[in-house]
């Protein structure tokens, strides 16, 4: 994450003084080189112009599923099948699994290889295992082994699942939070002031996990972008039971669709809720709030699997560039044009200027 956010951090350093710049598309390739790594045990190199074809057939994806939900006749699975949107949806989808499984069958030999030089003997003839950065790809192997129930067409999946919805969502968050910051000047401020007091003088220090939870003011300043500008902003959910709601009994099996970018502007619990202030969630400001008042991940046994990957992410990209930069934004949340699809977007674009910081 650190090695990836240093260098989003130098494409975003490279715009200094000049104009100002739609900042989603840095900060998606960062966040697919990220996610590659960490979930797949490659590099990409997205940000440094490779993997576009991957990255294009999983917007590509996006784009299709929200047509297919907004227009009736691609529900029926023939039709959609045979139509030029299925066809398209048909190709990307055949790029996403093409990649995944190439992945997955040389990252098996890779780690057969490295297994066979694992172990070192040291001056007492001891056996000792070399340390090695596992990625979750490794993870399922590794339990594909001990479990032969778990096949290859398992893995892809759950590969491709925290590929597919791990790049975008944090992406999205990011981005939105540094515009909520480039409009308040005051809060980047004392984010800025927090690093320093954390991090020290030295701004190319890498960041360690033990400052990121120590970067306290900046988990409030993500809480309330995700409450402003809820990254996911609806979830549906099946009913597995029948449910009173309302004066209503709504059966078993009815689909039920939860609006959490409303939710968190709920005034009972949020006053002033288009107010952007982060010391909402300050632990003498929060602690009687209803748990389910705030739900930036859903909530339940289907609750966001990689929520704590997407917080440590998001910590240590936004920490690793405000370190370096200063950011302002006249462009107004009118301006940003913002569509909910399977994640908020800003479909004008997030415009913001770099500076130097003082």
């Amino acid at each position: 994450m650190s090695e990836h956010a240093r260098c989003l951090t130098d494409e975003l350093c490279g715009l200094i003084e000049g104009p100002t710049k739609d900042i989603v598309p840095f900060i998606t390739l960062c966040t697919l080189d990220t996610i590659f790594e960490t979930i797949m045990g490659v590099k990409l190199h997205a940000q440094a112009g490779k993997g576009r074809e991957y990255l294009q057939a999983v917007h590509g994806l996006t784009a299709i599923h929200m047509k297919r939900v907004q227009f009736p006749w691609y529900w029926n699975n023939t039709l959609f099948k045979w139509s030029p949107l299925g066809k398209q949806w048909m190709k990307n989808l055949k790029i996403i699994h093409e990649t995944t499984r190439k992945v997955i069958q040389d990252r098996k030999k890779e780690l057969e290889i490295q297994q066979k030089d694992e172990v070192i003997i040291d001056d007492k003839s001891e056996v000792v295992k070399k340390r090695r950065r596992l990625a979750f790809l490794d993870l399922l192997i590794e339990s594909q082994r001990q479990n032969s129930d778990l096949t290859d067409e398992g893995i892809q999946e759950e590969v491709d699942t925290f590929m597919f919805g791990g790049h975008d969502t944090v992406s999205s968050s990011i981005a939105f939070a540094f515009y909520l910051l480039a409009k308040h000047p005051a809060v980047q401020q004392k984010v800025h002031e927090e690093m320093d007091l954390v991090l020290g003088n030295n701004r190319d220090k890498k960041i360690m996990m033990e400052d990121l939870q120590k970067l306290e003011y900046l988990g409030y300043v993500m809480k309330e972008c995700q409450r402003v500008l809820t990254t996911v902003p609806f979830v549906g959910r099946n009913l597995e039971r029948d449910k009173h709601m309302c004066g209503t009994i709504l059966p078993k099996g009815t689909p039920v669709w939860m609006g959490y970018y409303w939710l968190h502007r709920d005034p009972k619990y949020f006053p002033d809720p288009e107010k952007f202030d982060p010391d909402r969630f300050l632990p003498e400001n929060s602690k009687n709030r209803p748990h389910f008042s705030f739900l930036p991940f859903s909530a339940g046994h289907r609750n966001c699997i990689g929520q704590k990957f997407a917080i440590m992410e998001q910590k240590c990209i936004m920490a690793t560039v405000l370190r370096q930069v200063k950011m302002t934004s006249t462009q107004t949340r009118d301006e940003l044009g913002l569509v909910g699809e399977l994640v908020l977007r800003a479909s004008k674009g997030i415009y913001i200027k770099i500076s130097h910081r003082d």
